[in-house]
C-alpha cells in the first residue's frame, strides 16, 4: 500500500477517535478515566499522518512502503473496518444479549471492606453493583426494610422479569452482568428499556444456588433514557 493511503487512514483512525471522544460515544467501549488516552492517541496518529504527508510533499514523491506485499495491503485496509463501524454503524452499548449469555451473573467484588455505611433518607439511590454487593454479603441486613432506586434496563428471562446492567474494569470487554429479580405490579414494557425502579430487597434472597442474584419488590417503575455512562465501573 502507498504511503499516501496509509496517511489517510492514520488520519481516519485519529478523527474516529477524537469522534467518539468528543461526542461521548466512547462511554460505550471504555471507562470515562480513560478519555484523555483516547484524545492523546487520536492527535498523535492525526499528527504522525500529517507530518508524514508534509514531509512527502516537500520530498516532491510519494514514498511508496517497503514491503508492498499483497498480504500487507489487506492488513493495512482492515484498519478502515473501525472507522467505518464509529462513522457508520455507531454500534450500541452492550445489553441483555451479554446478561442472558453470561455463565455467571452478580460477579462482584466480594470484599467486605468495600461496605460502608448508607446514607440517610427515605429512598436511598444505590448503583447496581454496591446493591448486589450488599445483598450477598452484607450479613448485618443494613438493606432490610429500606427503600432503594436502582437504575437499569428491563430484561425477561424463563419467565422472571430483572433489572440488568453492566459493570466494566476497563472496557466493553471485560463486561460483567449485574441483575436483579423484580416483584410486583411489572408493567409491560419492553426488554432492554432503561428504568428507575424503587423497591426494597427481599431479605437473604440472594445465595449461591440462585447466582447472588436478590429479589427486589418494587413500588414504581420510571422509564428512563440510557444513561450518558451505561455501564458501571
Amino acid at each position: 500500500m502507498r504511503r499516501e493511503t496509509q496517511n489517510i487512514l492514520l488520519v481516519l483512525l485519529g478523527g474516529a477517535l477524537l469522534k467518539i471522544s468528543f461526542s461521548g460515544l466512547y462511554l460505550r467501549y471504555v471507562q470515562k478515566s480513560l478519555l484523555p488516552l483516547l484524545i492523546a492517541a487520536g492527535v498523535i496518529m492525526i499528527g504522525l499522518a500529517l507530518f508524514a504527508i508534509i514531509r512527502d510533499i516537500r520530498r516532491g514523491k510519494a514514498v511508496d512502503d517497503e514491503h508492498g506485499h499483497s498480504h500487507s495491503s489487506r492488513s493495512t485496509w482492515l484498519m478502515l473496518l473501525p472507522v467505518l463501524a464509529v462513522f457508520l454503524i455507531s454500534p450500541p452499548a452492550l445489553g441483555g444479549d451479554v446478561v442472558n449469555s453470561a455463565a455467571d451473573t452478580n460477579q462482584t467484588q466480594r470484599s467486605r471492606n468495600l461496605l460502608g455505611e448508607l446514607p440517610s433518607g427515605d429512598v436511598i439511590p444505590l448503583s447496581m453493583t454496591e446493591f448486589v454487593t450488599r445483598t450477598a454479603w452484607d450479613e448485618s441486613g443494613t438493606l432490610d426494610g429500606r427503600r432503594v432506586r436502582l437504575t437499569g434496563f428491563l430484561l425477561r428471562a424463563e419467565g422472571e422479569t430483572y433489572v440488568a446492567r453492566l459493570a466494566i474494569s476497563c472496557c466493553a470487554a471485560d463486561a460483567r452482568p449485574l441483575k436483579v429479580r423484580v416483584t410486583g405490579d411489572v408493567p409491560s414494557l419492553p426488554d432492554e428499556q432503561w428504568v428507575e425502579v424503587t423497591g426494597q430487597v427481599v431479605p437473604k434472597s440472594a445465595n449461591e444456588k440462585n447466582s447472588w442474584v436478590p429479589s427486589f419488590t418494587v413500588e414504581s417503575f420510571t422509564p428512563v433514557a440510557e444513561p450518558v455512562e451505561p455501564y458501571e465501573s
